[in-house]
C-alpha cells in the first residue's frame, strides 16, 4: 500500500491518539519517518529500537522465557513488542517489527525476509500480521518500515 507517514499523522491528530513504536529489525526508522512529519510531536509518544533479547525484555517487558524458547522473530513476540511500546509510552495504538533482514536465515533457520508486526490499541486486542518479503537487508527493512506504517494508517481508518 505505501501511505504517506503525513496521512497516519494527520489522522491521529484528528482522532487525539498516540503513537508509539517498538522497532527491532527496522531499529528505528518506522519512528523516523514519522516524525519526519512536521507536527509529528502532537501524536507521536516515542519510538523503542531494541534489538538485543535483553533490551526487548528490560525496555519493552517482554518476556525472556519466551524469546529464549522461539526466538525474537515470532507473532507472539511482535505482539508482546506493540504491547510492552503501548505500555512504555502509555500510547493509544502502537506498532512493533521484528524479522530477519538477512543476508541469510537466523541462527534458528528462520529464512530472511521473514517479517512478523505487532499492532496494539488500547483497549482492544492486540494484532499481528506475518511478512515474507524477498530483496537484499536494506530493501527488506525498507519494506517493513513501510508495512508498519501501513498498518497505523488502517487502524487509524474510520
Amino acid at each position: 500500500m505505501s501511505t504517506d507517514p503525513a496521512t497516519v499523522i494527520a489522522r491521529a491528530a484528528e482522532q487525539g491518539l498516540t503513537l508509539a513504536t517498538a522497532e527491532s529489525l527496522t531499529a528505528g526508522a518506522v519512528v523516523a519517518r514519522l516524525v519526519d512529519v512536521p507536527g509529528a510531536s502532537a501524536v507521536i509518544a516515542g519510538g523503542a529500537a531494541c534489538y538485543s533479547y535483553s533490551a526487548k525484555t528490560r525496555v519493552l517487558g517482554v518476556d525472556a522465557g519466551l524469546l529464549e524458547e522461539s526466538g525474537a522473530v515470532t507473532a507472539e513476540v511482535a505482539a508482546a513488542m506493540a504491547d510492552g511500546a503501548l505500555a512504555l509510552y502509555d500510547a493509544d495504538l502502537a506498532v512493533a517489527t521484528t524479522g530477519v533482514a538477512g543476508p541469510g536465515p537466523d541462527a534458528r533457520g528462520v529464512p530472511a525476509g521473514t517479517v512478523h508486526l505487532g499492532l496494539a490499541r488500547s483497549g482492544r486486542a492486540t494484532h499481528t500480521r506475518e511478512l515474507h518479503l524477498i530483496g537484499g537487508r536494506a530493501r527488506i527493512r525498507a519494506a517493513a518500515a513501510t508495512a508498519a506504517i501501513d498498518e497505523l494508517a488502517a487502524a487509524l481508518e474510520g
